[in-house]
């Protein structure tokens, strides 16, 4: 088996592109969708959140919904609004969000290298999560929510999907938030073969976003193996269900943004004191405006309608590839031991604010009296991810933000 093969996508027909991408599922909830996918019949929400087409008090996981999605896609199939490619393709995936632009490659990678952890990942699941997917799945026997992913940049697969890109996309359509999304179309054999080589020359692929449909996906996968062996029908491992729809971008076009960190009060401590704790750990310095931190090891910190920059004392880096995240050297050294948050996943007391959002939201949220203070942070490197995954280890909570995002509807794989 190859880590990755070309395959069929199932996508907007000709000029339908902008009538169909929608955001990915899991960035909205029930009703920003029904919001955003009113008057327009053909947005992919009707797939990817389709009790947006039930009463509202429907339960999005009851199995009427799943229903609701097949019905969705048989719809949108027969009226011709998405058609099916007539043989397997590779596809060149562009993103452009203001300056920034990142090419990727759509393909169907392989569940055995998932479950080996060569597509290696650096989340936890939830099985309730998990289970959606695999409902959704099976219900339109297909994947329809890429997983996004980095491969460590390879000048040849860059050069391939440059040439790509050269002539006008097969699909085009700008996103509710100002992305634009460009697809095209690989189909001559000797690229699809080279590609494929190239890809299995790579040691191994990184998840960034998509973790619970990575895992839904090896779930269908191995239910589909025993069924077909139990009736007799055997298994080659060739079979559609034993790859996943995922979008492929090498590592150094990936922009992750700033994951910052808002929390409720000072633990009782009184200002003066609380700033006495962090001299402990940080070297803590007036600042004249917001503080973006320009390199790993430095945060910032507003509290009572100032800001503060603080740097991490360097004798408190470890080595290990977890403990040296920013992420993990806030939590460790001021977050637990000064704030009291142990369990950053379940306190109340902290919340956490996209880089997306800007500096200004972290002042909003504490000028309003909501919060006592906030935190912002360097972003995390994918080269941190990537080391993170290769020690076959885990990142904190709310590590990572990825922008931009993949369109919902682009490209969906079909089962056999």
């Amino acid at each position: 088996m190859s880590l990755i093969r070309p395959f069929a996508a199932l996508r907007p027909a000709p000029g339908r592109a902008q009538e169909v991408i929608a955001p990915p599922y899991d960035v909205l909830n029930t009703a920003e969708a029904r919001v955003l996918a009113e008057g327009r019949p053909w947005s992919f929400l009707h797939i990817s959140k389709p009790e947006i087409d039930l009463p509202a008090d429907t339960d999005p996981y009851a199995p009427e919904v799943y229903r609701k999605a097949a019905d969705n896609l048989r719809h949108m199939l027969a009226e011709g609004v998405l058609k099916q490619d007539d043989r397997p393709c590779y596809y060149a995936y562009r993103l452009i969000m203001g300056e920034h632009t990142q090419t990727g490659l759509v393909a169907a990678a392989s569940v055995a290298d998932y479950d080996t952890n060569r597509i290696r990942k650096h989340e936890f699941t939830r099985p309730d999560k998990e289970d959606d997917r695999v409902r959704q799945i099976e219900a339109l026997n297909a994947q329809t929510g890429p997983v996004l992913l980095a491969y460590p940049a390879q000048a040849e697969v860059d050069a391939i999907l440059a040439a790509a890109t050269q002539h006008a996309p097969d699909q085009d359509g700008v996103g509710e938030s100002g992305v634009r999304h460009t697809l095209w179309v690989i189909h001559d054999a000797a690229t699809v073969a080279r590609l494929t080589e190239l890809f299995d020359n790579l040691p191994a692929l990184y998840i960034a976003d998509g973790h619970h449909r990575s895992a839904a996906a090896s779930r269908v996968c191995a239910a589909r193996k025993v069924a077909s062996l139990a009736a007799g029908a055997g298994h080659t491992g060739e079979e559609s269900y034993n790859y996943f729809l995922t979008v492929i971008f090498p590592h150094d076009q990936m922009r992750i943004l700033d994951y910052n960190r808002v929390v409720k009060d000072l633990s009782g401590l009184s200002e003066a004191a609380f700033l006495d704790k962090l001299a402990g750990a940080f070297a803590v310095e007036d600042a004249p405006g917001p503080v973006s931190p320009a390199r790993p090891g430095e945060f910032g910190l507003y509290l009572s309608g100032r800001w503060r920059k603080l740097t991490i004392k360097p004798a408190l880096i470890p080595a290990d590839p977890v403990g040296r995240l920013d992420v993990s050297l806030l939590q460790d050294n001021l977050i637990a031991p000064i704030l009291g948050i142990a369990d950053p996943r379940r306190d109340k007391r902290i919340d956490f604010v996209g880089g997306i959002r800007g500096l200004a939201e972290l002042e909003k949220r504490v000028n309003s009296g909501e919060m006592a203070l906030a935190l912002s942070l360097h972003p995390t490197r994918m080269e941190d991810l990537m080391a993170v995954a290769d020690a076959n280890e885990v990142m904190p909570p709310k590590s990572t933000w990825f922008e931009p995002k993949l369109a919902d509807g682009m490209a969906s794989h079909m089962l056999d």
